[in-house]
């Protein structure tokens, strides 16, 4: 039994490391210390992210929003897929950049930046007039595999309790991102979906 042990613990790390093809890393707001507070000044969120993966830059991907109000999606939208454009030539590498910028304006919507290594998109959605929103990056804790879809970012509304409002207490629920509206009663919140090719 003692022998058993180690090998079942071994058995578990080694499918710990290979049961995902892409590692997702954040970078939120900036090194410099002057520009993060005014990045939380304007209530802007910023993240610098990475998508490591075994020749990740030669995969087509798949951007989407799903916008969920009271619990259900009102509307999918395609941001990007890149199988949709010829390649452009670049060197092969293991990381894919990627910079997002987000802020709920006075409209009231949702605006976001994506910027990729070679383009960028710019997209609005709608929102209610509240300066709780924050974007999480979701996709830090999802298991990544080429083929399948993972939840990148949630751009969302806090579940309140009393005075209090929580959004680390949703995403660490291991409930289903597109159930939050119902089991937190979140108002509304934008799923940032994505699939990189096999």
């Amino acid at each position: 039994m003692n022998r058993i042990k180690p090998l079942l613990i071994l058995l578990f790390l080694v499918n710990l490391t290979y049961s995902q093809d892409v590692k997702m890393t954040t970078e939120y707001l900036s090194e410099n210390q002057d520009t993060s507070d005014l990045l939380e000044f304007e209530n802007i969120d910023f993240y610098k992210v990475q998508f490591i993966g075994k020749n990740i830059t030669d995969k087509n991907y798949v951007l989407i929003a799903k916008e969920m109000w009271d619990g259900k999606v009102k509307s999918t939208d395609t941001i990007i897929d890149t199988s949709k454009y010829p390649k452009t030539s670049e060197s092969k590498s293991d990381t894919l950049k990627l910079k997002v910028i987000a802020k709920r304006t006075y409209e009231p919507k949702l605006k976001l930046s994506f910027r990729f290594p070679k383009f960028k998109i710019n997209k609005k959605y709608d929102a209610i007039m509240s300066d709780d929103y924050s974007l999480r990056d979701t996709g830090i804790g999802e298991s990544i595999v080429y083929g399948k879809n993972f939840y990148a970012f949630t751009y969302m509304l806090p579940y309140e309790k009393g005075d209090y409002k929580y959004w680390c207490a949703v995403e660490d629920s291991g409930k289903n991102v597109e159930n939050w509206g119902t089991e937190f009663g979140i108002k509304h919140y934008v799923i940032f979906e994505m699939k990189f090719s096999e």
